[in-house]
């Protein structure tokens, strides 16, 4: 009897597959045989203390015009499937935490989860960073007005941005004296009642922000520097950032060895940090990306390292 994968993620018909990680994690499971299956959020469901989903056969292909095909869907336990790969996207809201919950039900049955859901539930992108200090810029994160105001006037030139934001979305850079400023404030915190970060800004972000991909805590030998394009300071490739490979740096090294060791702690297999000059700026947990850049890139296969670890194979340090 073959092996079998659950992915749980938005639809995937919506994905862009020449460079989704989703769907090189899928491809890759395919060729190793794993017969998958396919989830959205609203296909979870806890039936008599167990976890179920409503859940379609699927195949995956390499094609940018016709990368899937699902089978009819049926409601199954998912007790007895070998791995489920999390990979629903932020924000991070009620919902994804109860969605947590139920996949934390199936890893208590015996499906190995990919990231462990208490992981995914205790990580969040931009606070879980500020576990490493020695790693970080200044930040402050707060929602009080008038205390963030005091840290963009010591600072001098700063990002705000929300916790529970992705792609580039909602993020702003000000300085000591800026006319907006108040306003950016009274929008992120949502007049005092939600945080929101503030970090110093980091002008190397003019080489582009580097996402480092960890594999069980270790580093992928590449990042990928997404480069801010025009007028815009932001690097995100959703936003209209260039992807450019680089090997990593020491420094790069040196914030994923920092970083690692509780990566694996708490179950976090596959990760993305994301690094601007010398800083760490975000942890990626929930669905980390720029794999397939990498790949074409540098000739990688980083859904096969993934697999291999999570196959028990011995793989080679970068």
């Amino acid at each position: 009897m073959s092996a079998s994968l659950v992915v749980v993620m938005d639809p995937i018909a919506a994905i862009h597959p020449h460079k989704d990680t989703t769907l090189a994690l899928l491809l890759e499971a395919q060729r190793r045989g794993y017969a998958l299956l396919y989830a959205t959020q609203d296909a979870l469901a806890i039936r008599d203390g167990a976890a179920w989903g409503r859940l379609a056969p699927l195949e995956v292909r390499d094609d940018e015009r016709e990368w899937f095909r699902l089978g009819a869907e049926q409601w199954q336990p998912l007790a007895g499937i070998d791995i489920a790969l999390a990979r629903k996207d932020p924000p991070v809201d009620a919902q994804f935490v109860y969605d947590t919950m139920v996949l934390e039900l199936a890893q208590a049955a015996g499906v190995r989860v990919v990231n462990d859901p208490r992981g995914l539930r205790d990580a969040n992108e931009k606070l879980f960073a500020l576990r490493f200090p020695q790693c970080c810029a200044p930040t402050l994160v707060a929602r009080d007005a008038q205390e963030l105001r005091r840290f963009v006037a010591e600072q001098g030139e700063v990002v705000l941005k929300p916790l529970d934001g992705m792609g580039g979305r909602s993020i702003f850079r000000s300085r000591r004296g800026d006319p907006n400023l108040n306003v950016i404030l009274e929008t992120l915190t949502a007049d005092g009642q939600a945080f929101a970060i503030a970090q110093r800004f980091i002008p190397q972000i003019s080489a582009g922000d580097k996402r480092i991909l960890m594999v069980d805590g270790e580093p992928v030998p590449y990042a990928l520097a997404r480069i801010p394009q025009g007028d815009d300071f932001r690097g995100n490739l959703a936003a209209g950032g260039k992807g450019v490979g680089v090997a990593l740096s020491e420094r790069d090294r040196w914030i994923a060895a920092q970083v690692g060791p509780e990566l694996v702690r708490r179950g976090l297999r596959f990760v993305g940090l994301d690094v601007i000059g010398d800083w760490l700026t975000e942890v990626n947990v929930t669905s980390p990306t720029c794999a397939r850049e990498l790949d074409a890139q540098f000739g990688l296969n980083i859904a096969g390292l993934l697999f291999d670890r999570l196959e028990g194979k011995a793989v080679a340090a970068p």
